[in-house]
């Protein structure tokens, strides 16, 4: 484990480990970017007594977010087949420090996962007493790390954000993506990024980088783990690009409708929450009407998944949706963008990072 130093890229506090060649990354049009901690990983790091745990427990000892190990295996399984590649374009980022980069490698390889690459923090650098504050800030050091990923991808890429409600993820992502595409003035950005606990330091690494990535806004969808249980309400703020999931089972019914995964994946996912995490079937049909009713689902999809879900017998030959489910109006690339009615735009130009309204 001590030669981490020779097989990372280390720029500050961004530690990145490639498990592929770069022209293998230039080559890819669309990534998924996989926060670790409480989005795949059931693991918390907000203190010194977690962060040793962490540190220390074996791979196989790891435990995931319900579902997320059989999601992320029938997502690659649905992308490998149907663009005829042979690995699944992924990217993990961890506030885990580099020195754990073996072990999470090897309960990847015991998840059958093979990424494409890791950023890791090195947050041991900050055990001690005048920097005590920095283990659990991670806007800095989110944001940096995927500005540099951003720099080794593809110039028109498109990439798909999973996060949580513990860390800021989602305004880590939007921040990235606003500046990305220029949608704030360089002051602005400095304000808030200082807001936000970022320090001198980064916010110029921060700017260096946004001088050198293309002038485009690469976020195609933002997917929120609820494992706080944030209010959903709160993420209309930053747009319908941003969806905040209870549970895994939400997030892979709507990779369906993006045309992401197929309908075998989304049973996949439903199985290994039953089987292995004590879901009842009660459960996911309450979280799907839970969709339904947020107005995030369209009718073909609602149709398909009933159809299949009854087949199947996880849905019972009666489930009808509580609500008129809304045609889909704006379908690009075979994502889903708009539905019948009145909706908040699909990511807001302005959005107010200063104010947090929880």
């Amino acid at each position: 484990m001590g030669d981490w130093r020779l097989r990372g890229q280390i720029t500050e506090d961004v530690v990145f480990f490639r498990y592929v060649s770069e022209g293998v990354e230039k080559n890819i049009d669309e990534v998924y970017v996989w926060d670790l901690d409480k989005t795949y990983l059931d693991t918390s790091i907000e203190s010194i007594g977690q962060l040793l745990m962490t540190a220390v427990e074996r791979a196989f000892n790891k435990k995931n977010v319900p579902g997320t190990k059989s999601l992320l295996q029938a997502l690659g399984k649905s992308y490998t087949e149907k663009r005829g590649q042979g690995r699944f374009p992924i990217y993990f980022i961890t506030a885990s420090p580099p020195q754990m980069e073996e072990r999470i490698a090897e309960k990847f390889t015991y998840d059958g996962i093979r990424p494409f690459g890791c950023f890791y923090k090195d947050n041991l650098r900050n055990l001690t007493p005048k920097r005590f504050w920095r283990l659990n800030k991670q806007v800095g050091y989110k944001i940096q790390a995927l500005m540099q990923l951003r720099l080794k991808l593809k110039e028109d890429v498109r990439q798909v954000l999973f996060g949580d409600d513990s860390e800021s993820d989602a305004v880590i992502y939007n921040l990235y993506s606003d500046i990305c595409s220029r949608r704030i003035g360089t002051q602005d950005l400095r304000n808030v990024l200082k807001s936000l606990n970022v320090t001198s330091e980064q916010i110029d690494m921060i700017l260096m980088l946004q001088s050198q990535v293309p002038e485009q806004d690469p976020v195609d969808r933002i997917y929120i783990n609820l494992a706080v249980d944030t209010d959903p309400d709160y993420y209309l703020k930053f747009g319908r690009r941003t969806l905040p999931t209870y549970n895994t089972f939400q997030i892979a019914v709507d990779l369906f409708q993006d045309g992401r995964l197929g309908l075998d994946g989304v049973y996949s996912a439903a199985q290994d929450m039953i089987y292995n995490y004590g879901f009842s079937s009660d459960e996911l049909v309450r979280s799907f009407d839970e969709l339904i009713r947020r107005k995030v689902l369209g009718e073909t999809c609602v149709a398909q998944l009933t159809a299949f879900f009854v087949e199947k017998g996880l849905f019972h030959p009666s489930f009808k949706p509580s609500i008129v489910v809304p045609k889909e109006t704006r379908t690009e690339r075979g994502h889903v963008y708009e539905l019948e009615g009145h909706f908040e735009p699909w990511f807001q130009p302005r959005i107010d990072y200063l104010h947090d309204y929880r």
